[in-house]
């Protein structure tokens, strides 16, 4: 099944300043930045990819114009380098209207044969890094009375998968995190949800993921297909925009995957 046709902006996210993690390239990230800019907003990404990022800076300066594009690298595991990139959007746009937590680490190995640096770096970077991103956008969108967070989480969170131990175990800590945080930050007005995907596709997973995982996981589907990264960035915008403004602590699945 072919996937349906991209939806075109509306405005949702006019004129708000929106920080992006692992934004740069093909994958659910640089699809974010580009669907919050089609929708009016001022985005400023990052990646730990610096030339990569420098890449999809320069694409959507073009498209988009430089005032409303702006990057910073950032390894979400350096509390300082953190610290600079939610300055600078501060800096950049006066205020940080919604944070987007995209930065993750994924990689098979049985637990069995896992290694303490294997475990801690997923953990590290999909974890740990969302809770610092989350902790930093809070700060700032506590002093502003107003603000959207919304964290990258996955469906094997909930459902279990051979050589997933460890990034399982991290996407049900960012679900937990979402869930308890959202409760906290109600009480100066910031909303924090996540997205869970199935499997969207982009260069990187392809890396990562034997053909026959990939071959597998697709046939789960419902729609006979994997996600395109578009179709997750979508939820996205809404759990940013006032469309979903009643909802915090949420985990929605972006998924087609049979019951």
């Amino acid at each position: 099944m072919t996937p349906p046709p991209y939806v075109p902006g509306h405005g949702l996210l006019k004129d708000r300043a929106v920080v992006i993690t692992a934004a740069a390239g093909a994958g659910i990230g640089g699809a974010t930045a580009r669907r919050c800019l089609e929708e009016g907003a001022r985005v400023l990404i990052s990646d730990a990819h610096e030339r990569r990022l420098a890449s999809s800076a320069q694409e959507l300066e073009k498209e988009f114009g430089a005032d409303r594009v702006a990057s910073l690298p950032c390894d979400v595991t350096d509390e300082e380098q953190v610290q600079a990139l939610y300055a600078l959007g501060v800096e950049r746009y006066g205020r940080i209207d919604v944070a987007v937590n995209n930065a993750g680490l994924g990689g098979t190995a049985e637990l069995v044969d896992m290694t303490d640096d294997q475990w801690g770096r997923v953990l590290d970077i999909t974890l740990n890094g969302t809770m610092r991103c989350t902790r930093a956008a809070l700060r700032i969108m506590r002093d502003q009375g107003a603000g959207v967070i919304v964290n990258n989480a996955s469906v094997i969170g909930w459902r279990a998968q051979k050589g997933q131990s460890h990034y399982a175990a991290a996407k049900a800590g960012v679900m937990a995190l979402t869930r308890c945080s959202a409760l906290e930050a109600a009480d100066f007005g910031v909303r924090i949800n996540a997205v869970s995907p199935s499997l969207a596709m982009h260069p990187h997973l392809v890396k990562v993921t034997s053909e026959e995982l990939l071959d597998e996981l697709t046939r789960r589907e419902a729609f006979g297909r994997y996600a395109e990264p578009w179709e997750v960035a979508n939820v996205i915008v809404f759990l940013a925009s006032d469309y979903s403004s009643y909802m915090t602590g949420e985990v929605v699945s972006v998924s087609s995957q049979h019951a």
